[in-house]
């Protein structure tokens, strides 16, 4: 009889075999139909509540999905692309993070606790089953057996309890995962357009930054990007909002300057002389004064 459940054990690992190469197989081939949407679909969009990069229509996904598409068209493979969201946003970006740490023991414990009773079970039926075809087994025997079965349970019991405070503890964290902040990716996000020369698009991602996370460093970068793009009365009504909080302030003095003078204003030869005589030293002090004396 032995034979027959050797046979049926191999039978049942062949056929875990052919599922799981199944799934690998799956899935390679859903990356290959349309890898943007398959890497897209496991990254968590941080601007929405249980939705992936690839359902969401947030504008932070919708930049995300871009920069997919971007790095796929530079043939980046969709592990080096997951890696490079990881390093700027945190393992909360993606959608099902690696196990580690007290999440990894939600895990691991049953996994051992079943093998270790699976295991029990079978030194200890074996030996039963031998001992009652050559003589009966005795009380005191039997009683210890059911003792050593009740011992071994109540410390299963114990075993799972603390597995399952453990998961009350770490759950948030573990299962659902925290989501990425969405202003700081927005604006991770917008950088990246801004060095692209994407400046409409990344105008849009400081302003949902700003929705989120009204700051005066969103407002000046949304400033800087949009006398890049163009919209100089957009410019200096958020430089304006600036110098509103901090009158005094080089950055916002800068890009009101740079938006007059886009815009062909008169004052705009004043206001860049203030920014001058706040900051003499800034970094932009030099072209500015070039700016300036070059002016008819």
């Amino acid at each position: 009889m032995r034979w027959r459940g050797a046979l049926g054990s191999v039978v049942m690992a062949a056929l875990l075999a052919a599922a799981l190469v199944g799934l690998i197989r799956s899935g390679s081939a859903g990356e290959r139909a349309d890898p943007v949407r398959s890497i897209a679909a496991g990254l968590r969009c941080p601007a929405c509540q249980g939705e992936s990069v690839a359902d969401s229509r947030s504008p932070i996904a919708a930049a995300m999905r871009q920069v997919v598409a971007d790095q796929v068209a530079q043939g980046r493979p969709p592990d080096e692309i997951r890696r490079w969201f990881v390093q700027r946003y945190g393992e909360d970006v993606l959608a099902d993070p690696p196990l580690h740490g007290p999440a990894l023991l939600l895990w691991v414990v049953p996994l051992l606790v079943l093998l270790a009773a699976g295991f029990a079970a079978v030194r200890t039926l074996r030996p039963a089953r031998r001992r009652s075809a050559t003589r009966p087994i005795t009380a005191p025997s039997a009683r210890a057996a059911r003792l050593a079965w009740r011992a071994g349970s109540l410390g299963l019991v114990a075993i799972v309890a603390s597995v399952a405070l453990a998961a009350t503890r770490v759950g948030p964290t573990a299962a659902g995962g925290a989501a990425a902040d969405p202003a700081a990716v927005a604006v991770l996000l917008a950088r990246d357009l801004e060095q692209q020369q994407q400046y409409g698009a990344a105008a849009d991602l400081y302003r949902q930054a700003l929705r989120t996370q009204p700051d005066d460093s969103i407002r000046l970068r949304l400033a800087f990007t949009l006398v890049r793009a163009g919209d100089p009365a957009g410019a200096e009504q958020m430089a304006r909002q600036v110098l509103t909080n901090t009158p005094d302030s080089p950055d916002a003095l800068l890009v009101l300057g740079l938006a007059q003078r886009e815009a062909d204003r008169g004052e705009a030869d004043a206001t860049l002389r203030r920014f001058l005589a706040a900051a003499p030293d800034h970094p932009a002090a030099a072209e500015i004064r070039r700016l300036l004396a070059a002016r008819p």
